[in-house]
C-alpha cells in the first residue's frame, strides 16, 4: 500500500509539473499567481512546482510583472528556457533528407537538409546519410546551449506500432527495415574524425527514438501548431510522391490495430486503373500523387522536384488547359477517396497538406463537387482547410513529438540529467 501511495504521489507530481510547463507555454511569460489561477492550484503548490522546474533548467525567471496584469505587488515572470532540452526531428523523403532542432518553446533553432535519391536505394546508405545529418544538426544545437532529449523520424511508409521498424514503404522500396541501429550506434565525429559518442548519445546511451508515418506527424503538427484554426476532429491528407492521411479524433491520433491507419493513398478510386507500387490497382496515388500530377500535366518528373512543381503551378496560373485538367482530375480522385472517409468518420474538417496545399485553389472545386455528391449525412460538409505549414509539417511534427516528451514528463527528464 505504501508503494502504491508513493507511486500515486509521484504521478500527481509529474502531471502537475507538466501542467505548469504547458500553462507557461500557452500563456507566455507568466507570474506564479497567473499559473496558479489558470490551473486551479494553490500558490504555495505552484511555487513548489516552479522551484523544481527552475532547478531542472526548464523554466527561467524574467523581470517583474504585475500579477494578472493588474495593480499590486509585482510577481516574477516565468518563461520556458531557450537553452536546455530540444527535440530532434528528421524526415526521410523520396528525394531529400531533413533534420531540425526545436526547443521547449517550440522554436526551430537549427536545421539541415540535403538531396537524397531514396527511391530503391539501400536503406543502410540512406540511413547513414541521415545519421550524419542528425549529428550535424545536433552539434549546431549544442553550440546554442541546447541538449537533444529525443529523436523522432518521419517516414513515408507503414511503421509497426510501438517499434522503429518500417514494415513497408513502397515509394522507397523498403520492407521490414529497422532504422534504430543506424541512428543509435557509434559513429564518426565529423570534426575529429574519431570513433566517439556523438550528440545523439547522452552519457554513452542512445537518445529515445520515435519513428512514425509522415502523415501522422504532419497531422500532429497541425493539431499542436495551428490549434486555433484546426479543430480537434479532422482528417489530414498530404502528398509528395505518395499520399498519406491521418485521422485525429478528440485531439488524439487514430492509429489502428497495427499502427497502419491512414493509408488513403492506396484506397482504390478506379479499380480497373493502373497498377500501383503497393500491388493494388487504381489507387488514389495513381491520380493525385505528385508523379501522376506532373505526368498528366505533361511535365517531366525526372528533373529537380521544386522546378517541376513550380512549372505546374505556373502553367495552372496561366490557364494551361492540360495542367488545369490534371489538377481537376486529381481533385476528383481526392474527393472520391475523402467522401468515404467523411461518411465513415464524420470529421469536423479536412486539412490539405504538403503538395496538396500548394495546389489547393485548383483542386478544391472538383474535390468539393465529389464530396457534395457522395456524402450521405445531411447538412454542411466538413470545413476544407489548407495547411499553413506547407511541406514542413512532418518534419515539424517529428521535432515537436521529440521535445514534447520533456514537457509531458519533466520528472523523467530531470532523472536523465541527474536531477
Amino acid at each position: 500500500m505504501a508503494a502504491q501511495a508513493l507511486s500515486s504521489q509521484r504521478e500527481i507530481r509529474r502531471r502537475n509539473l507538466s501542467r505548469v510547463l504547458y500553462a507557461v507555454a500557452e500563456q507566455g511569460p507568466s507570474s506564479r499567481a497567473a499559473v496558479a489561477a489558470r490551473l486551479g492550484l494553490t500558490r504555495t503548490a505552484v511555487s513548489t512546482l516552479v522551484d523544481e522546474l527552475l532547478g531542472s533548467g526548464l523554466l527561467t525567471e524574467q523581470g517583474p510583472t504585475p500579477p494578472d496584469g493588474g495593480p499590486g505587488r509585482p510577481g516574477t515572470a516565468l518563461a520556458l528556457t531557450d537553452r536546455g532540452p530540444c527535440g530532434l526531428g528528421a524526415e526521410i523523403g523520396v528525394d531529400h533528407l531533413a533534420v531540425c532542432a526545436v526547443d521547449v518553446r517550440g522554436q526551430v533553432r537549427a536545421r539541415g537538409e540535403i538531396g537524397s535519391a531514396g527511391r530503391n536505394s539501400e536503406p543502410g546508405v540512406v540511413l547513414a546519410r541521415l545519421r550524419r545529418l542528425v549529428d550535424e544538426v545536433a552539434a549546431q544545437a549544442c553550440e546554442l546551449g541546447l541538449s537533444p532529449a529525443a529523436v523522432a523520424v518521419a517516414v513515408p511508409g507503414l511503421v509497426a506500432r510501438g517499434t522503429s521498424t518500417v514494415v513497408h514503404a513502397p515509394n522507397l522500396g523498403w520492407h521490414d527495415t529497422d532504422i534504430a541501429p543506424a541512428l543509435t550506434k557509434m559513429g564518426t565525429n565529423t570534426r575529429s574524425g574519431s570513433e566517439t559518442a556523438l550528440p545523439t548519445e547522452a552519457a554513452g546511451k542512445p537518445l529515445p527514438l520515435i519513428v512514425d508515418n509522415e502523415a501522422n506527424l504532419g497531422a500532429l503538427a497541425e493539431l499542436w501548431l495551428d490549434s486555433g484554426r484546426v479543430p480537434r476532429d479532422f482528417v489530414h491528407v498530404s502528398a509528395e510522391v505518395g499520399i498519406g492521411a491521418a485521422v485525429v479524433l478528440d485531439g488524439e491520433l487514430l492509429r489502428g490495430n497495427r499502427g497502419f491507419a491512414g493509408e488513403i493513398g492506396h484506397v482504390p478510386v478506379r479499380p480497373d486503373g493502373p497498377r500501383c507500387a503497393c500491388g493494388g490497382q487504381g489507387c488514389l496515388e495513381q491520380y493525385a500523387g505528385e508523379p501522376a500530377l506532373l505526368h498528366a500535366a505533361g511535365i517531366a518528373a525526372d528533373g529537380p522536384r521544386d522546378a517541376a512543381l513550380a512549372a505546374l503551378r505556373d502553367r495552372a496560373a496561366s490557364g494551361n488547359e492540360r495542367a488545369l485538367r490534371a489538377l481537376e482530375e486529381a481533385g476528383t480522385a481526392l474527393g472520391l477517396a475523402l467522401a468515404g472517409a467523411v461518411n465513415l468518420l464524420d470529421p469536423s474538417a479536412l486539412v490539405l497538406g504538403g503538395v496538396l496545399a500548394r495546389f489547393a485553389p485548383w483542386l478544391r472545386p472538383s474535390l468539393e463537387r465529389e464530396l457534395m455528391g457522395r456524402t450521405a449525412a445531411p447538412g454542411a460538409l466538413p470545413e476544407l482547410l489548407v495547411s499553413g505549414l506547407g511541406t514542413d509539417g512532418p518534419l515539424l511534427g517529428a521535432a515537436h513529438a521529440a521535445v514534447r516528451g520533456v514537457l509531458d514528463d519533466p520528472l523523467s527528464y530531470r532523472a536523465g540529467i541527474g536531477g
